[in-house]
């Protein structure tokens, strides 16, 4: 029989895993299902309109947006949230913002970051020096890691990264089978394909320098401004 320690440090750790995919999983009622990260604009401009031109939108955002600037800065955040460093985590979460280029992924990191630490507030698990109204998703979900216990040392920083990315791509899978449309069957296939990807990119993000930061996907950006005119939606980003 395994010793009382090694069971205890057993649960814990189990209990980590929990917490991250509680974290991560599309059911937390913080609104993601509403916002699409442009991708609803790329659909009805033509640029997304099957499974093969949805894996290269995806692959493009991940590999060159994602993977360095939004994973990296998570991990600061979390690790900010970690040491109970206010300044430092201000500084992280306002970084992210100055990355958001249009008005809609700007109000989306907003308002997910708002859902996400109201949440967190009615747990009593919000932090006094996170502002539950300037707060980002980016920042609120390092908070959440943290208070949680999803993040308790930087031995974790890959888990965490990897269940962030992994989040994003379930929801934007969710939201290609809602406006391509794209069928289910499709849409797992899509998830095993990422799957092998997600893994270096979470890593990747772990090593990512301070002066190295950074993402610019103009296409990106255009095509979320065109999305604000867009006559009708389906997301509100």
């Amino acid at each position: 029989m395994p010793s009382p320690i090694q069971t205890t440090a057993v649960r814990a750790e189990t209990l980590r895993l929990l917490s991250l995919l509680h974290l991560a999983s599309p059911a937390l009622p913080i609104g993601a299902f509403a916002w699409s990260q442009g991708l609803g604009g790329a659909v009805e401009q033509g640029l997304v309109d099957s499974e093969k031109t949805l894996f290269v939108w995806l692959e493009t955002i991940l590999c060159h947006s994602l993977s360095c600037w939004d994973a990296p800065l998570l991990l600061r955040c979390a690790q900010a949230a970690r040491n109970n460093d206010a300044e430092t985590f201000h500084y992280w979460n306002a970084l992210v913002f100055s990355g958001r280029e249009t008005a809609e992924l700007w109000q989306e990191e907003e308002q997910m970051g708002k859902a996400l630490c109201r949440l967190l507030h009615d747990q009593n698990l919000l932090p006094a020096y996170v502002s539950t109204t300037e707060t980002g998703y980016v920042a609120a979900f390092g908070v959440a890691a943290n208070s949680t216990g999803a993040y308790r040392e930087e031995d974790h920083a890959n888990t965490l990264a990897t269940a962030f990315l992994w989040s994003w791509l379930e929801n934007q899978i969710a939201a290609a089978c809602k406006a391509i449309p794209l069928g289910q069957t499709a849409a797992q296939s899509l998830l095993l394909q990422f799957m092998p990807l997600v893994a270096t990119m979470a890593e990747a993000s772990c090593h990512i320098a301070d002066n190295e930061l950074g993402a610019s996907l103009h296409g990106l950006a255009l095509t979320s401004t065109a999305h604000e005119q867009q006559y009708s939606r389906l997301f509100r980003s």
